[in-house]
């Protein structure tokens, strides 16, 4: 069995309950509050702007150029893909930029990024590449997932298009490659920490779907 599918194999309990999740049952069924889903939508655009952040300092770490092009190849084009989806989201509602910026995080959002940031800044290319992954390959098998489903809203099946095309899983299967090479090659303590923050990104895969179905708010004005 490879590293990743060892890996996946100890989240099976949160891609359960993803999948499983009003937001994405309703997201296929079409039933979903689409508040809900712009709410989604301009924390994900805000998200992107950290996660880019992150890659970034991923790819200064990494000991091959393949892997150091690749890295910052993705902070810079390869998220476009995601990108433009919200931003087609964003022109058709007509929402106010100001929404976008960071300042505007969700308490979920802006405890995934700075989790993200702290993980890639303070530990190793190998358990920095761990956090990453969850939202790399989560989303594409959630996309995978839905695309025999597909949705009767418009936006709802245009994001699905989106996670389930041949153009972002290309992206998702390059770094699963990286991954499986890396991780192939641990100690025991970069095992346990691998296993560790590759688990916590996910369940905060799983938080931000359940944040933007709440439509949480901060308890305090920030």
């Amino acid at each position: 069995m490879k590293p990743t599918e060892k890996l996946w194999k100890s989240i099976e309990d949160i891609y359960k309950a993803i999948i499983t999740h009003p937001f994405i049952t309703k997201l296929s069924d079409g039933t979903l509050d689409l508040e809900a889903f712009k709410y989604y939508v301009i924390q994900d655009s805000i998200y992107l702007n950290g996660f880019a952040r992150a890659l970034s300092i991923l790819s200064s770490k990494a000991y091959k150029a393949e892997w150091v092009n690749m890295f910052a190849r993705h902070a810079s084009t390869a998220i476009e893909v995601e990108r433009a989806l919200h931003e087609s989201f964003i022109s058709e509602w007509g929402l106010p930029r100001q929404h976008l910026d960071v300042g505007n995080a969700s308490p979920v959002n802006l405890a995934y990024i700075n989790h993200l940031l702290s993980t890639v800044s303070l530990q190793s290319f190998k358990v920095g590449l761990a956090s990453v992954l969850p939202c790399y390959w989560i989303y594409l098998e959630v996309g995978k997932y839905l695309e025999s489903r597909g949705s009767p809203n418009r936006y709802y099946q245009r994001w699905i298009d989106t996670y389930s095309s041949k153009e972002y899983e290309k992206v998702v299967r390059e770094v699963l490659s990286v991954a499986d090479e890396v991780f192939t090659h641990v100690d025991q303590f970069e095992e346990k920490e691998i296993y560790r923050v590759f688990r916590i990104s996910s369940i905060y895969e799983y938080l931000f779907w359940d944040s933007a179905y709440r439509l949480e708010k901060w308890v305090f004005q920030v």
